[in-house]
């Protein structure tokens, strides 16, 4: 065994810096042979996965992988030049071990969920842009938890070559049988000079799924990422804390809409090195408490002069019993920076309230459309496709009316 090797092993031990401690001992790995679904439109899965925004006819979309539990069950790209898809261990097979990129981003001794991906080998996708290419729909990855106290350990593989564009959509889901689960996502994310990456998470996973993506991103110099992030439904508890390393006149975007349930504790945000000059960061948040826990978490490092960075989150308590707490953090290490934030945490207005209720709605409903306003709104400039699908997962959340 390495030395690497041993100090990931010892990694096992290592609670992660947030959220609740999950016994990972108490699940076995999942599967990973997942039966091959050929057909997505006929598959017994359809509904779980246009649940996530994954539609499942792929018209609009360049691709489309599926997992199950710990193996690949789906993967159809469009022919179109300058895009490859396969799984990570194919990968390393035609790219020389993806000597540039595997486990280069993210330290496999983070934390107990990644050290457990690393020393199991987790597979995953691999999704490359070649450079000077621009992919014009979508990729779409659906990720489906279909076995009880098994533990999902995906690792995942993104690079966006110089010059590049890319727009994914990832949908992740818990089956019903399996509730009691937990998914660990490990993706490292790698952008060129000059490329461009907008990453979608949408999730809806069990009442008593434990939930640990496990995110970092390498921006490359004068590239652009955005990060977004939406759960509707409710879920065990979920911790994550995505980082993204900017390198000179970068940004990076990231963008988080929750809905915390009763019985719900979800802990989310993310974190952004401005290592570059000139780079730029903003991070926005919105969320509801409606009986759950939720902290929303923000944090930006300005290490280098130039750089300009604002951190926002908005917090709406619906029902009592529930908690919102917000944590903003600002550090700086040079003296030209820009770097602003700001936190709100409060109840819906009543004189809105009955403002509605003075169109014909009654209070549910009132409160309701208020509730919707707020989270479809939150987050600026998405593509149409994935507008589309939030304004869907907003509509399908029940909000109480």
């Amino acid at each position: 065994m390495s030395g690497k090797d041993d100090s990931v092993r010892e990694a096992l031990a290592k609670k992660g810096a947030f959220g609740k401690d999950i016994d990972l001992d108490a699940y076995e790995e999942g599967d990973r042979d997942a039966d091959a679904v050929k057909d997505l439109e006929d598959s017994e899965y359809r509904r779980y996965m246009e649940n996530v925004g994954v539609v499942a006819d792929e018209m609009e979309r360049s691709g489309t992988l599926m997992f199950i539990d710990n193996g690949m069950s789906h993967c159809s790209p469009k022919t179109q030049e300058g895009l490859e898809m396969s799984t990570v261990s194919q990968a390393l097979k035609d790219h020389d071990g993806l000597k540039e990129f595997m486990w280069n981003a993210m330290d496999p001794a983070k934390d107990k969920y990644t050290a457990k991906t690393y020393l199991e080998d987790g597979d995953g996708f691999f999704i490359r842009v070649k450079s000077g290419h621009h992919i014009k729909n979508p990729v779409q990855s659906c990720m489906l938890l279909n076995k009880n106290k098994s533990i999902q350990n995906l690792h995942n593989i993104i690079v966006v070559e110089d010059g590049a564009s890319l727009e994914m959509i990832t949908g992740c889901s818990t089956i019903r049988h399996a509730n009691d689960a937990v998914h660990v996502g490990v993706t490292e994310i790698y952008l060129g000079e000059g490329s461009n990456l907008t990453y979608s998470m949408i999730h809806s996973w069990g009442d008593k799924t434990s939930v640990r993506p496990r995110t970092r991103c390498v921006v490359g110099r004068n590239s652009n990422y955005v990060n977004n992030y939406v759960i509707m439904n409710p879920v065990g508890n979920l911790q994550s804390l995505p980082v993204a390393d900017l390198a000179e006149g970068a940004s990076a975007t990231y963008n988080t809409v929750c809905i915390a349930h009763e019985g719900s504790d979800i802990d989310t945000g993310g974190l952004v090195n401005l290592n570059g000059p000139g780079s730029r960061a903003e991070i926005m948040s919105r969320s509801i408490s409606m009986g759950g826990k939720m902290c929303a978490r923000g944090r930006l490092v300005g290490n280098s002069p130039g750089v300009k960075a604002h951190l926002e989150c908005r917090s709406i308590i619906l029902k009592d019993g529930g908690a919102t707490l917000a944590i903003p953090e600002l550090e700086a290490h040079a003296a030209d920076v820009e770097m602003t934030h700001e936190a709100a945490v409060g109840k819906i207005a009543r004189d809105q309230i009955e403002y509605i209720m003075s169109r014909g709605l009654d209070e549910d409903q009132a409160v309701s459309m208020i509730v919707r306003g707020f989270l479809s709104g939150s987050i600026n400039g998405l593509p149409e496709s994935l507008q589309k699908e939030l304004d869907s997962a907003i509509e399908q959340a029940n909000l109480g009316d």
